[in-house]
């Protein structure tokens, strides 16, 4: 990896701790929206549901079979539904509060900042996320990476997600890179790691979780650290 010249990263799962930002808005919005009266007695259960059917739906996202108005509107909506609320009963401000409140969120990864300072040093850095214009927009500014970035391609703006192969050489042309200097970074299988295969990328897996490794995934890491001896 030290002969790259172009690091990608993804940013949600990746940089941006998404699981914890989310939980700490779902969180405040439990108490704010008073859902316990609603008869929704554990957060904790409301949160575990909400994670399941939220992933579920990016997975859809990503793989271009919803879109995002459906992502939005289905993935509370399902939860409250899942968790046996009347849809009549489900707070109608809900999503749009939690998409103004969790991009303001600021828990990244450990190491994140440590480890794309030493990076930049070496290599130039580049930001590829399925995420949505104004949240990602915000998240980078919050979390104050945006000067460690070259390049932040954002899948709604660009008009294509990853994994497809049309994302990858629209952001490597706007890098000035080419494939064999370029290396992707990311939490996601089918997004990063198996679209910048596909592409003819090399790509890391970054798998905090330690969940198993497919065979088809070449490298893998646990932390953002690692990275500082890959490279």
């Amino acid at each position: 990896m030290k002969t790259k010249k172009h690091i990608f990263f993804d940013l949600d799962h990746t940089l941006w701790d998404f699981d914890k930002n989310s939980e700490e808005t779902l969180f405040e919005l439990y108490a704010l929206y008073q859902l316990k009266k609603l008869g929704l007695h554990s957060v904790n259960t409301f949160i575990e549901t909400y994670t399941l059917n939220n992933h579920a739906l990016w997975l859809a996202y990503h793989l271009g079979n919803i879109n995002k108005e459906q992502l939005r509107e289905t993935r509370f909506k399902k939860t409250f539904i899942d968790l046996g609320l009347s849809p009549d009963l489900i707070p109608l401000n809900f999503e749009d509060d939690y998409v103004n409140i969790c991009p303001t969120k600021t828990n990244l990864f450990p190491y994140a900042h440590q480890t794309l300072s030493y990076l930049e040093s070496k290599y130039h850095l580049h930001l590829i996320s399925n995420g949505f214009k104004e949240s990602t927009e915000h998240k980078v500014k919050n979390t104050a990476l945006t000067h460690y970035f070259k390049n932040v391609i954002i899948s709604e703006v660009v008009g294509i997600n990853k994994p497809d192969k049309a994302i990858f050489e629209y952001a490597l042309n706007k890098a000035g890179g080419k494939i064999g200097e370029s290396v992707m970074i990311g939490d996601s299988l089918e997004a990063d790691v198996r679209g910048a295969l596909n592409f003819g990328m090399d790509a890391i897996y970054f798998n905090p979780n330690k969940l198993d490794k497919p065979d088809d995934v070449p490298i893998q890491i646990h932390s953002l650290s690692e990275l500082q001896e890959r490279f």
